[in-house]
């Protein structure tokens, strides 16, 4: 079955066909890095890495840019607040963020360019449309003439012409032609970081970075891009506009987007109190492995719900998976084989793979994987599973794994010191009478394969497997 893929350019899910056979360019929008990221761009985030990892499993070779935004107001104001250059600031952040993903096994894509790196391609591009008649000079910033652009809204749906001032890039408060128009490229404000360049002293603007560095290593067309629907106006918009505008070419064939996540049914905010970062939920003795399945577990473009009590059932879900798995791993090698369970099998692939060829539906892939697990336990117990079938399990399950990367499949991983780590923020939450939390835990090694006794003299550990 072909993948298919809802396109926000076109409003439909559409097969999936690249633009040369069987390779992808694909350009993912990363990390602003002025802060930790927190979950909601971590959803975004994940569901980019569901989607390249899928287009591998299906065999196509892959071209993945992702790029780190390390300038952009916010960055200059926090550096200067505390008196860092802007790469100094930003390098603590993008450090942190890519620890982040290795805790979350995101995939690293293949090339992650930073801005800040690739300002004499921007001026370029600027000298590019300058050349078109599309943009004009106003106190030392330049902008672009949406109104030159007659292809501009068809991303968004958005009349130009209804467009008012606001938004990220025209707060800065520069003089122009148009309030609709936008910035390329901004003069410096007294005190500010700007770079010397043939257009005069300043710095990029937000929308600009992107296209000038997903052209640069994809092509001026290139198949996919992806990010979150906050991006879809004015960023990705103005992406198209200043991308086609200088080059003639269609820009992108597939526009991906991921909807927002909400926390305990609010918008996530510090002043609620429901703002979390990966580590925040790191340092309350969640798994990353629990959070990432979360994260996934809703098709992307559904808004998820993200709870704590959510988090735990997550962290059931990879227990029971990894109990089953561990089950298996046990089968004899002399043990005869059960239709039912080939059958069951058989279902289990398809129904994974089915899921994922609909628009990534992940709820459905993993719904198919569970399904199993709900259906071949009690034959496990039965003894009825047999030795071949074990094989196809678990190749099954490491499949799924070159997709979601939640499940155990190998074994056991965890390290003594962490099993014990484990056990004391369970007794610690046993104490404060948190049972929820404390069964959560020990749910959580048991699908580890680690089995707890509790006795007078404190909690026994030891590895079932």
């Amino acid at each position: 079955m072909a993948l298919r893929l809802f396109n926000t350019l076109t409003q439909r899910v559409e097969e999936f066909a690249p633009l040369e056979n069987q390779s992808v360019r694909m350009y993912t929008c990363g990390p602003t890095v002025y802060h930790y990221v927190h979950i909601g761009n971590f959803r975004t985030f994940i569901f980019q890495d569901i989607l390249r990892r899928y287009l591998l499993y299906k065999g196509y070779k892959l071209n993945h840019v992702m790029n780190i935004t390390d300038v952009e107001d916010k960055i200059i104001t926090a550096a200067a607040e505390q008196g860092l250059e802007i790469g100094e600031y930003t390098k603590t952040y993008t450090e942190a963020f890519l620890e982040d993903m290795e805790a979350l096994r995101i995939q690293r894509p293949d090339l992650m360019p930073r801005a800040t790196d690739h300002i004499p391609e921007m001026v370029e591009l600027i000298q590019r449309l300058s050349g078109q008649g599309l943009t004009y000079e106003r106190e030392g910033s330049i902008y672009f003439r949406i109104d030159r652009f007659p292809g501009y809204g068809k991303l968004s749906g958005i009349d130009p012409k209804e467009l008012t001032a606001g938004g990220r890039q025209n707060a800065d408060e520069y003089s122009k032609e148009n309030p609709r128009d936008f910035v390329l490229w901004k003069a410096p404000k007294p005190g500010e970081a700007y770079w010397d360049s043939d257009l005069g002293p300043g710095r990029p603007g937000w929308h600009l970075e992107c296209s000038s560095m997903s052209m640069k290593y994809l092509g001026e067309s290139f198949d996919i891009h992806c990010g979150g629907v906050d991006l879809i106006f004015p960023h990705h918009e103005n992406e198209i506009a200043q991308s086609e505008g200088a080059t003639g070419n269609p820009f992108v064939k597939y526009w991906i987007h991921g909807a927002h996540l909400i926390v305990e049914g609010e918008k996530m905010s510090k002043s609620r109190g429901n703002f979390y970062t990966l580590r925040d939920l790191l340092e309350k003795g969640y798994s990353p492995l629990s959070i990432r399945y979360l994260l996934s577990s809703v098709r992307y473009r559904t808004q998820l719900n993200f709870t704590l009590e959510g988090l735990g059932q997550a962290t059931s879900a990879v227990a029971r998976a990894n109990n089953f798995l561990q089950k298996t791993r046990e089968i004899p090698a002399d043990r005869p084989a059960d239709d039912r369970v080939q059958e069951q099998i058989r279902e289990a692939r398809e129904g994974f793979e089915k899921g994922l060829d609909n628009d990534l539906n992940t709820a459905e892939a993993l719904g198919a994987l569970f399904t199993l697990i709900r259906r071949a336990n009690p034959l496990l117990e039965e003894a009825s599973v047999g030795a071949g079938q074990k094989h196809e399990i678990l190749e099954l399950f490491s499949a799924a794994n070159q997709v979601f990367d939640v499940f155990e499949v190998e074994g056991n991983q965890l390290e003594d010191e962490r099993v014990q780590e484990l056990i004391n923020q369970r007794e610690d939450a046993r104490r404060r009478r948190d049972y929820t939390r404390a069964d959560e835990i020990r749910d959580q090694l048991a699908g580890q394969g680690i089995a707890l006794e509790d006795t007078r003299e404190g909690t026994r550990w030891k590895r079932s497997n």
